[in-house]
This record gives C-alpha cells, structure tokens and sequence, in this order.
C-alpha cells in the first residue's frame, strides 16, 4: 500500500520538475479521446509550433476562467489565434483561443487516474493516506515483535 501511495504521489512531483502541468479532465468535451477524469499532462511549447488536430490546454473566458483542453482545428499563427473545438462537440468554439491565453499542448494522458489524483490532495485524501502509512509502519512493528517473540520461544 505504501509503495502504491508513493507512485501515485510521484506522478504529482516529477513531471513538474520537468516543466509538465498536470490537469484533471472534469468535462466530456473530448470523449473519448480524452475521457472524464483522465489525468492530463501538458507541456508548454511555442503557439507557432502547435499542429491541427494536437490538443492543447488554455484559459477559458474571464467568465468561467477555467483551463479548458480542446483540439486545434486552425493555427492562425498571422493573428495569434487558435480555431478550437472539443471532439464530442458539434462545432467549433465560439470565440477564437488568443496566444495569450494559450498554456501548452497535450503529451500524455492517463485515463481515470486525474480522479484518483484529486482524492488524494483533498483533505480527506491527505488523510487517508496518512492513515495508511501510519498503518503500515504500525503492522511493521506488530510483525517484528511476534517474530521476536517466535524466535525467543
């Protein structure tokens, strides 16, 4: 249990030692290429390098202000824009992605495990897996002391 809580923690710290951003999936826009909860990894990259059909992640309108990961239809690399629209969507995105509210493009992705991920830097999370490790070392010393004991008798 405490190597699982280990790895599932290490996919939070080392990819942002290597310039990724990490983000959880929350809507269906791009099912199912990129299902609801997935885990997404993103790299920041030059908007003029950013390919038709790559996906990339950007800031959404002062309204909603969320990051929003959509499919690049058009780089209007002249104007600085993005043509965007999510792969369950019927059209494209209303509004044009400016360069500006760009974040990166899409690398990785991780099916489900954004939801896992989530749980576990809540609160609850956190405490959850504080227990756990603080079961294991309990059990740890339970398992030594019988042992001893086994071996004295």
């Amino acid at each position: 249990m405490i190597v699982l809580v280990i790895l599932l923690c290490s996919l939070l710290v080392f990819p942002g030692m290597f310039g990724f951003h990490m983000y959880h999936v929350l809507s269906g826009s791009m099912e199912p290429a990129v299902p609801v909860g997935s885990l997404l990894y993103v790299r920041s990259v030059e908007p003029g390098d950013v390919e038709e059909e790559d996906i990339i992640a950007f800031y959404g309108a002062l309204e909603d202000s969320g990051i929003i990961t959509h499919r690049v239809v058009k780089n209007n690399v002249v104007s600085g824009t993005f043509i965007t629209k999510g792969d369950a969507n019927e059209k494209e995105d209303p509004e044009p992605v400016f360069y500006d509210a760009f974040i990166g493009k899409a690398v990785l992705m991780i099916p489900y495990m954004g939801r896992v991920l989530t749980i576990m830097t809540s609160l609850e999370g956190k405490i959850s897996v504080a227990c756990i490790i603080g079961m294991g070392v309990v059990l740890n010393l339970i398992g030594g002391k019988l042992k001893e004991q086994s071996g004295e008798e």
